[in-house]
């Protein structure tokens, strides 16, 4: 959202601060470099509070309002969203100034065939190693990576709420836009 096109209150409309957070999404899953690449994951900790780790996006449809994230079975974020599916993916774009905040429900999808053959042979690794996630090791060469398709797991986050927050050199703006309402949005105080 560099500065968007601005209608005579110098606001831009809601349906276009909406579009161009999905775009940013959709080239995340492309785009390497992308800020929208690599979004923070919030979950609820198993022993209270909360977690937040550094994700990779893989997949996003505005049409269907949702986004993807691909994980190893056995990492902790696994066991969090099966206690506690409602989650938050966030996003900061710097040269944008834009914080996008996707409010998310995530239904879990392991070793789906279909969607493992899609995944590089190069990054099949990151889904198998030994030992699983989390897991203490003496030294780095104490894990040995591993693909193993029993142990890929598809986060398919349907999205519940976008919020924006635009950090504009004389005016901040936010907006939030829920499915509830059929992606209206309406601006909120920054």
């Amino acid at each position: 959202m560099t500065e968007p096109d601005m209608d005579v209150r110098g606001a831009a409309p809601l349906e276009t601060l909406l579009r161009d957070a999905w775009q940013r999404l959709c080239r995340g899953v492309t785009d390497r470099r992308a800020p929208a690449r690599h979004p923070v994951l919030a979950t609820q900790a198993m022993g209270g509070g909360g977690e937040a780790r550094t994700v990779v996006l893989r997949a996003a449809s505005p049409s269907a309002g949702r986004v993807e994230i691909h994980t190893d079975a056995l990492s902790a974020k696994v066991c969090e969203l099966e206690a506690e599916p409602r989650a938050t993916l966030l996003v900061w774009d710097d040269k944008a100034r834009l914080q996008i905040r996707l409010r998310v429900t995530a239904r879990l999808v392991h070793a789906d065939a279909e969607a493992w053959a899609r995944v590089p042979q190069a990054a099949r690794g990151a889904y198998g190693g030994d030992p699983p996630p989390g897991r203490p090791i003496a030294a780095p060469e104490a894990h040995a990576p591993g693909a193993a398709r029993e142990r890929f797991t598809r986060l398919v986050c349907t999205i519940d709420e976008i919020e924006l927050l635009h950090l504009g050199a004389e005016r901040h703006r936010r907006a939030v836009y829920r499915r509830a309402d059929g992606w209206a949005g309406a601006l909120r105080a920054p």
